[in-house]
């Protein structure tokens, strides 16, 4: 098992994590999966995970432990797809933007994830996404998503400007969230109030949300 996970951590750490360049990418993915490892619940490790969009190689998945990984994006193709099954991930193309019903059973999942992926859907699409994620969760699981904060625009512009984060993904943004925002966009997919956590990471420019059906 050590010698596995070196292996996965070693490949993680050489693969493209996001579309477009940018230096800081793979540093800046490293910090949400560090932030989704601490909000996840240690007795949901022994279920089933599925992170949606994970990107053109599932770097959280690649590196977390649990007993079942899934994983969904419509970048994800079959070379990746079959590469990725027999280290144990199951990737899934979709694209939740065009379609938000999301090709699971009720009640299949302990955990889902969104690492960096809130801001890149139409917030019409996200509602019914949301709405699908509570659909999908087992009773007591819980779905945890990182996103900017509101009012990093211009800082996101600047990085992406100086070659630091992906110009193409800074360029797809489809809206920003505040706290506030994102507890509302979660309370409208049905997780009750008082069932929704949020806080700030790397100083105050990212949002993370965890929210317990």
């Amino acid at each position: 098992m050590i010698e596995t996970d070196k292996g996965r951590a070693a490949l993680a750490s050489t693969e493209k994590v996001t579309r477009g360049h940018g230096l800081l990418e793979g540093f800046l993915a490293r910090q949400r999966r560090a932030m989704a490892e601490r909000l996840i619940p240690e007795e949901s490790r022994s279920g089933r995970i599925l992170d949606i969009g994970c990107g053109t190689f599932p770097l959280f998945l690649a590196s977390t432990r649990f007993a079942e990984k899934h994983g969904l994006d419509r970048v994800a193709g079959p070379e990746t797809i079959a590469r990725l099954k027999e280290e144990g991930i199951s990737l899934t193309h979709h694209d939740v933007e065009a379609s938000a019903t999301l090709p699971y059973e009720d009640k299949h999942f302990d955990v889902v994830t969104m690492l960096a992926v809130f801001e890149h859907i139409e917030p019409r699409a996200l509602t019914l996404l949301t709405a699908e994620i509570h659909r999908i969760l087992k009773p007591g699981g819980v779905y945890i998503l990182t996103t900017p904060n509101a009012g990093t625009e211009s800082i996101l512009s600047v990085l992406s400007f100086l070659g630091l984060v992906s110009s193409e993904e800074v360029g797809e943004h489809k809206d920003s969230y505040s706290r506030e925002s994102v507890r509302a966009r979660l309370r409208e997919g049905g997780f009750a109030a008082d069932a929704i956590q949020t806080g700030l990471f790397e100083f105050g420019l990212n949002i993370w949300a965890r929210a317990r059906k």
